[in-house]
């Protein structure tokens, strides 16, 4: 005898119903289950609003053009630009050149900042560094600073915090719902 077995069509037809059947089992079952818990993940989140309202802006301090900053000593004192110019870099100005003051003026003051036409708005903080600094308006086309530092500089103003320089946030609420129309008018 021989060791095939032969199969007759109809039990093979048999066999592949059956796995035709288990495979689309487990597809339903798979889409039922995915169902279930896409509709589970909505039913369990939270149902009350939330506390209060939603603020409409961002706490974080908007992107601006970094400033370049000249800075310049007029005084006897050595090294008094260079170590001004450090704590510049540190509150994220660009720093320019650092050197004795190119003009070789005798500022009895603060400081001097100078600045053009096109650097007045840019120039605004700057001015907020050094307590009473002179403002001098000249000729040049960039948006460059120069902070001159005279014999009266003993420091720079401390930086101002983040929460100081930014506009407050209007919190926005949801409307009181209207009365309906049907409502009787008195």
């Amino acid at each position: 005898m021989s060791d095939y077995v032969v199969e007759s069509g109809a039990s093979a037809r048999a066999r592949a119903r059956r796995r035709r059947a288990i495979v689309t089992l487990l597809v339903v079952a798979l889409a039922l289950f995915g169902a279930f818990w896409f509709a589970w993940s909505y039913w369990k989140k939270p149902s009350t609003p939330s506390a209060g309202p939603t603020p409409t802006c961002t706490t974080s301090k908007p992107a601006a053009k970094p400033v370049k900053v000249n800075v310049y000593n007029a005084t006897t004192r050595e090294g008094l630009a260079a170590s001004t110019a450090a704590t510049l870099q540190k509150r994220g100005y660009v720093i320019g050149t650092v050197a004795n003051d190119p003009l070789r003026k005798t500022i009895k003051g603060t400081a001097e900042i100078r600045y053009g036409k096109t650097g007045a708005t840019v120039a605004v903080p700057v001015l907020a560094l050094v307590t009473k600094p002179v403002k001098v308006v000249d000729k040049r086309k960039d948006t460059s600073v120069d902070v001159v530092l005279g014999n009266g500089f003993k420091t720079l103003a401390a930086a101002p915090t983040a929460t100081a320089t930014l506009p407050p946030c209007k919190a926005t609420s949801t409307p009181a719902p209207r009365p309906s129309s049907t409502a009787t008018k008195k």
